[in-house]
């Protein structure tokens, strides 16, 4: 699907974005890269718990589809926990300031997936490198934040994978991370979200500091990714 979106370095979106019950771990060197990670697909809405209880303040409603693409909306699973009713719920990472915030969400409505990919950037190295099932199968060089406007670090995902229209700068393809800038509260009308995304009409030199704070690549590498990403994806930002 080719999807009008504004990127000249951080997404332009226009919904709203889920907060979320409290931050994942700070992001590091993973001493050890899981093989696979469990997803939770919406059927429906949900409402993001602080606890998994109905009792418990609901902080956010996640709604069933992505604001740019329409596609499902897809979590890593972090957690389960079943209450006293029989109710089953799903401790799931959520997009949306501040960065890396997890809530529950009740099971029902929901469909397991699985996926062995995973994504890490290297900000000091300025190396995106992408795993599948615990391996290494590709290494690209990236363009990352500059010192006034960095890439945020945290354990984020995809939240859709966009095709851009030709003559859309940031092109041919973006895969819009759960990130947020930290200090750009919005841009182009949007969230200031973190995507990687290509250099069509942007340029920077690959193992650079030059964006606003998204990881642009090299055409046949952002390609590569969109051919193979999906919603849900693992990202981790580190400092290196």
């Amino acid at each position: 699907m080719s999807v009008g979106l504004a990127v000249a370095c951080l997404l332009g979106l226009t919904a709203g974005s889920a907060s979320a019950a409290g931050p994942a771990p700070d992001a590091g060197i993973p001493a050890r890269v899981q093989a696979s990670q469990e997803l939770a697909v919406l059927h429906t809405a949900h409402a993001a718990h602080r606890a998994p209880a109905t009792g418990s303040p609901q902080i956010a409603l996640v709604p069933a589809t992505t604001p740019i693409t329409g596609e499902q909306t897809t979590l890593p699973v972090i957690g389960h926990s079943a209450g006293p009713t029989g109710v089953r719920w799903l401790q799931v990472m959520l997009p949306g300031r501040p960065d890396g915030l997890t809530g529950w969400i009740t099971q029902n409505g929901t469909r397991k997936l699985t996926t062995g990919w995973r994504i890490l950037v290297d900000l000091a190295a300025r190396r995106v490198r992408v795993y599948r099932h615990g391996f290494t199968v590709r290494t690209f060089g990236a363009v990352v934040g500059k010192p006034s406007t960095p890439t945020p670090t945290g354990q984020f995902f995809v939240e859709e994978t966009v095709q851009m229209e030709p003559d859309q700068a940031g092109g041919p393809y973006a895969l819009a991370l759960s990130a947020r800038s930290n200090v750009l509260q919005t841009f182009e009308g949007g969230p200031g979200q973190i995507g990687i995304h290509g250099r069509n009409e942007l340029g920077g030199t690959l193992g650079a500091a030059e964006s606003h704070g998204c990881i642009r690549l090299a055409t046949p590498s952002i390609d590569w990714l969109a051919a193979r990403i999906g919603p849900g994806t693992p990202t981790t930002i580190y400092a290196g």
